[in-house]
């Protein structure tokens, strides 16, 4: 509808986001250059998330090279962080999460740093997930500092892809959460496959829009394995385990290691 079918007042943009990305800063296969370029030039996307495992770091990267660019979409910064009931987006935050905490504090603290918590593949078997017990355990405790702000109710990875109904009808029935949709990316050619689509087109309305509860989820067709290829399905995997695992057991490893060395290392 035109502006002038519309009485002169021209009709709502609703932007797009994929607000769960991942690069070679974690367990990622593409470089932060290459997702920004990909983005650019290879999707519709307005927004973006750069969420790497337990690790604000490629985030930060990203963001620094996207503010050296010419890049018509907005990028938000956020960590994909390890509860102890699962994964957790953090949104909008540029300092480290500590991994391992409990859901609820978790939650908090991502709050406390200005920044947005969602729920990635909600109750999924196939990785870390969230599930429902824990998570309507938390919702019964109706405390707004721990409640999350969003629930991903569509993801192309397959683990997202085995519960997504489900959590989408949940979401529906009782608990009341944005939904938003990421396709947590790990090759640059799953990018923009699920999407959040907002009111508006900019990273600011797209955030007010979680917070009101009024965006959707969106879900494409994944990418076939074959468009992938066994090789690097493998070396992502081997990357997955050595990475994510280093990143988040690094710290405490090394203070056992000093403790049985007499600080030596």
């Amino acid at each position: 509808m035109n502006a002038a079918a519309n009485n002169g007042v021209p009709a709502p943009r609703f932007g797009v986001a994929d607000l769960q990305l991942h690069t070679a800063f974690g367990d990622g296969m593409a470089s932060a250059r290459e997702v920004l370029d990909r983005v650019e030039h290879q999707t519709s996307l307005d927004v973006i998330g750069v969420t790497d495992h337990d690790d604000v770091g490629g985030a930060l990267e990203a963001r620094e090279l996207h503010a050296r660019g010419d890049y018509s979409f907005e990028l938000v910064t956020g960590i994909e962080v390890t509860t102890r009931s699962g994964h957790l987006l953090a949104l909008w935050v540029d300092e480290p999460v500590a991994s391992f905490r409990p859901l609820g504090e978790t939650i908090s603290t991502i709050h406390g740093a200005g920044g947005l918590a969602v729920i990635p593949h909600p109750f999924s078997y196939l990785t870390r997930s969230v599930g429902q017990r824990a998570l309507e355990r938390l919702l019964r405790e109706d405390d707004p500092r721990t409640r999350p702000d969003g629930i991903e109710v569509a993801n192309t990875s397959l683990a997202g892809r085995v519960t997504g109904a489900k959590a989408r009808r949940l979401n529906g029935e009782r608990y009341g959460l944005a939904e938003t949709g990421g396709s947590d990316a790990h090759f640059p050619e799953e990018i923009g496959k699920a999407r959040t689509l907002f009111g508006g087109t900019t990273a600011a309305e797209l955030r007010a829009e979680i917070e009101a509860g009024r965006t959707r989820g969106l879900m494409g067709d994944p990418v076939p394995l074959r468009a992938i290829g066994v090789r690097r399905l493998l070396e992502q995997q081997v990357r997955g385990l050595s990475v994510t695992p280093r990143k988040v057991l690094g710290r405490p490893l090394r203070r056992v290691a000093r403790a049985l060395t007499g600080g030596r290392t």
